[in-house]
């Protein structure tokens, strides 16, 4: 029986399948999933993390084998335990009450958010209130939002948004953005901000991260020729979603998958071009078991499309490093 599946496979039209590169784990991803597997080896198990460290269903079940206990609050972790802040940030006050209680944290926040948390700070220091274009409810945004006091930034998550904004042509003004956003529609929404604001000032360079851009763009270049394309990331990725959109921006119907036991059959049907990418927090391994799972259902003639080269490295906290 199992010599039955590459006879199927072989019977049916071939596939030609496109998978865009860059794809898959950003350095930012790569840094906190070590952080907690350094922080294990150095603590031992349990090692507490704050929120999904990043947001990925199987790199979060592979952490838990090894010892990490996912919690959604500082509350939730005892005295005594260390415990490890999510690559999305936090607000400030959680690292703060980590400290009052005496407790070993680790912040796994990724560096490009982090700058843009200083960069909040700066503005408030400034004088100017923030417009920040972002994603209610998003941790990368209760985070960033958390940095400054209350008051004094406004989230800003359309450009129908931008006509409601209450401020005044002479009142400082300064916008900040979520580094996972749609490149696209975020520079719709900062156009509409600068033409009603004239006096709002921005960050010296594009917030949103050079990772999400270039799997943006990746997917931009393979779309126009797919009938199809799968993304591998989860229903709370904000970067994984983007790319969906992206694709259907493009007239490109697409599907957001996290495993490939997640593939029906049926949407192959008059598929002949079939696009694949996946999100930062989705690990090389899920791209590969994909290709396999399509290759049990048609022949498949697989090209990769790469248009940009990775070689960002962020450097790892000192108390893992000593």
């Amino acid at each position: 029986m199992n010599a039955s599946l590459p006879d199927v496979a072989a019977e049916t039209a071939p596939i030609r399948l496109l998978i865009a590169a860059p794809r898959g784990f950003c350095a930012g991803v790569d840094r906190a999933i070590e952080i907690v597997e350094r922080a294990i080896d150095r603590y031992g198990a349990p090692v507490y993390v704050r929120h999904e460290i990043v947001h990925n269903r199987f790199v979060v079940d592979g952490l838990k084998a090894k010892g990490a206990i996912f919690v959604e609050e500082l509350d939730q972790v005892p005295d005594g335990a260390p415990v490890v802040f999510s690559a999305h940030g936090v607000p400030k006050d959680v690292p703060q009450d980590a400290t009052a209680r005496g407790l070993d944290w680790l912040d796994a926040t990724c560096p490009l958010v982090s700058k843009v948390h200083r960069q909040a700070e700066r503005q408030v220091e400034a004088g100017r209130h923030i417009l920040f274009v972002g994603h209610k409810g998003h941790p990368e945004v209760i985070g960033t939002m958390g940095q400054v006091p209350a008051g004094t930034i406004t989230l800003v998550e359309t450009v129908e948004d931008v006509a409601k904004l209450p401020f005044g042509p002479e009142e400082p003004l300064a916008f900040l953005t979520q580094t996972t956003l749609s490149v696209d529609d975020t520079a719709e929404i900062v156009a509409a901000l600068r033409a009603k604001f004239p006096q709002m000032v921005g960050p010296k360079a594009e917030d949103i991260c050079y990772a999400t851009s270039n799997r943006q763009e990746a997917v931009k270049a393979i779309a126009g020729d797919c009938d199809l394309l799968l993304v591998i990331g989860a229903p709370n990725s904000s970067n994984s979603l983007r790319l969906v959109e992206v694709a259907e921006r493009m007239g490109t119907r697409a599907k957001l998958i996290q495993r490939a036991n997640e593939i029906d059959p049926e949407w192959l049907d008059g598929v002949n071009t079939l696009g694949l990418t996946a999100g930062a927090s989705a690990p090389e391994v899920l791209v590969r078991e994909v290709v396999q799972k399509i290759g049990e259902l048609r022949s498949v003639s697989e090209e990769t499309v790469t248009t940009t080269e990775e070689k960002m490295v962020f450097k790892l906290p000192r108390q893992l490093t000593d």
